[in-house]
Parts: C-alpha cells; sequence; structure tokens
C-alpha cells in the first residue's frame, strides 16, 4: 500500500507540473501574439517581442510553438484577439493586489476575477485604487554565471540601470525605469549574451508584513487567480513569510 500511494503521489505532482509548464506555454504564446500584432514580426526590430521570446527560450518552449504564435498575430492559425486588460482590488487583511490579464472576452474575465476575489474574502476596486500603492519597474536577469557581481554591477550603472542584486541560485537581478527596460537590455545582453528574462513588474512600495490564517488566505487566492486561463500575473503589496 505504501508504494502504491508513493506512485500516486509521483503522478499527482508531475500532473501538477505538467499543468503549470503548460500555463507558462500559454501565458508566453500570448505575450508573443500580442507583442507581434502590436510592432514589428521581426524580434530584432520589436524589443516586446524580443524579450518574450527570449521568455519562451528560458523556459524551453518548443520553437515551432513560438513561431506559431507569431504567426497567429499575421493572421494566420485560430484567429484569437487577445487584448491586455488590468484589475485592481483588494484580498483578505486589506492587501492591495493588481492583476494582468490577456483574454478575448473583457466580459467573461471581469466577472471570473470579481467572482474569485469575493468568494476569497477580497474584492474587486476602481482602476487606480491599488497601483498608487506600487511602483512600475522594468527587471532584467542573467544567469550567475555570466559575470561576476562587481562587473555587472559596473555595467548596469553604466548602461542607465538603478540597482542590481546578485544570488548564487538566481543569478543577477538588474532594475530601471520602465522607459530604458530594452535599452539598458541590449546594453548589457552585448556584453553578457542575451538575458534569461527581461519583464516589467509592480513593486509595491512599502510591503505589509502578514502571517497566520491572513497569509493563508492571500495564499489561497494568489493560487487560485494564478490558474485562471486568462491571468498573466498577480501582484500584491505584502510580504508574506517564507
Amino acid at each position: 500500500m505504501a508504494g502504491h500511494s508513493q506512485f500516486k503521489n509521483i503522478m499527482h505532482r508531475k500532473g501538477r507540473q505538467d499543468a503549470v509548464r503548460g500555463r507558462i506555454f500559454s501565458r508566453i504564446a500570448r505575450e508573443i501574439t500580442v507583442a507581434a500584432k502590436g510592432g514589428s514580426k521581426n524580434p530584432e526590430e520589436n524589443p516586446r517581442l524580443r524579450a518574450a521570446v527570449q521568455a519562451a527560450k528560458a523556459e524551453n518552449m518548443p520553437k515551432d510553438r513560438i513561431e506559431r504564435a507569431i504567426q497567429q498575430a499575421m493572421g494566420a492559425g485560430s484567429g484569437e484577439n487577445y487584448e491586455e486588460v488590468r484589475y485592481e482590488g483588494y484580498a483578505p487583511g486589506g492587501i492591495a493586489l493588481i492583476v494582468e490579464a490577456m483574454t478575448d472576452n473583457r466580459n467573461r474575465t471581469a466577472s471570473d476575477i470579481r467572482t474569485i476575489l469575493t468568494k476569497n474574502g477580497g474584492s474587486l476596486a476602481e482602476t487606480g485604487s491599488a497601483t498608487f500603492l506600487f511602483k512600475r519597474i522594468g527587471l532584467i536577469e542573467f544567469p550567475a554565471s555570466a559575470t561576476d557581481a562587481d562587473t555587472m554591477f559596473e555595467a548596469a550603472a553604466e548602461a542607465g540601470a538603478e540597482d542590481t542584486a546578485w544570488d548564487a541560485e538566481e543569478g543577477h537581478s538588474i532594475t530601471c525605469d520602465p522607459s530604458l527596460l530594452h535599452a539598458v537590455s541590449r546594453a548589457l545582453e552585448e556584453k553578457f549574451g542575451p538575458p534569461s528574462r527581461t519583464h516589467m513588474l509592480w513593486s509595491p512600495l512599502s510591503p505589509t508584513a502578514i502571517e497566520g490564517e491572513t497569509a493563508e488566505k492571500l495564499t489561497k487566492l494568489i493560487e487560485i487567480l494564478d490558474d485562471h486561463d486568462d491571468v498573466q500575473s498577480v501582484w500584491v503589496n505584502a510580504s508574506l513569510p517564507d
């Protein structure tokens, strides 16, 4: 019986990992399609598309799926028309949150997000009600093997970055003004090769430390939102316990 249970647990974990990987691929594919629709279909001429393709490669997304996502923006494929939407609201404990999504049906997605928040002790709010608690920043990530911390710091500062951080496992993290994201990324790429990721994020200005039941409820809410097919990212102004 013990062996049987262990096998089922392994299968369950693998199924969960496959599902997560599938969602990651779907999100990146949508980003590629939207980026390609908004500019050149050539990544070298479209900074946002270039960043999306880099993210796809970092996740080992199959080349044919990357190309298919670009082709969809050119009118080939299923013809789904995704648009970017942002929702703001509050979670249990008064924690502000931002949900970024890509959808082909705004009414459906808005209804789903509202329902998820309401059922989990939160509420949907008006645009601007949460973003003032965050700062929009650009983030560029390189593997630790790209170079040493001092060399990256000097190169990032010269390129116009605001700050850098280094971790033996996580690698280099470079932050900058959103308007300089692609310029800084390209400058660093010329010295250290392609970054593992280039993206925008919402950084909380004053994270609220939470624990206990509130932390559990917020974690559950984030997981449910993250599981939604249309959701690209979820940001909260909270500091969750490790």
